[in-house]
């Protein structure tokens, strides 16, 4: 498992657990802190899952509002909590996060619904997001990442000795 990818569970972990206890005031950071010695005790996330997780919380309004415009036949409230947690984590990725590419954000999306939700919950997700993302391309919103790969340092060619 990718680091990034331990850090969106350990969120959608999060989200999970506070959306089902009721959003209580005040017991998030307690919530993190359990994922994180659950799932991952002595892993350095260089602050990923709570960029993630803050993300989600502070535009909730917004993330919501475009899950029920583009699955409008489900309410917010009939949709699973993982699904409609993994719903905001990639919306998120899909319209906010600066660095994270659309497809990138689409495909974690679907990985998470595929291994957390139910048996059709990836293909719900691809759906929603794909709508999403499909919009996104006709109405030229779709977010410019920068594509330049780190360059990894070539090896120098050994010369043999005679």
């Amino acid at each position: 498992m990718s680091n990034r990818h331990l850090s969106r569970t350990i969120a959608l972990q999060t989200l999970y657990q506070w959306d089902f206890l009721g959003m209580p005031e005040g017991k998030l950071s307690d919530i993190i802190a359990f994922n994180r010695e659950e799932f991952a005790p002595k892993f350095d996330d260089e602050g990923f899952v709570d960029e993630l997780i803050n993300g989600v919380l502070e535009n909730q309004d917004r993330l919501d509002d475009v899950i029920v415009q583009f699955a409008p036949n489900w309410p917010l409230e009939s949709i699973t909590i993982i699904d409609r947690n993994v719903l905001r984590l990639g919306v998120y990725e899909l319209i906010i996060a600066e660095k994270i590419p659309a497809k990138v954000a689409i495909n974690e999306a679907i990985e998470l619904a595929k291994g957390f939700g139910g048996i059709s919950s990836g293909k719900f997700v691809n759906g929603v997001l794909g709508a999403i993302y499909k919009d996104l391309i006709v109405s030229g919103k779709i977010k410019e990442v920068d594509k330049v790969k780190p360059s990894i340092p070539k090896k120098e060619k050994i010369e043999e000795k005679e």
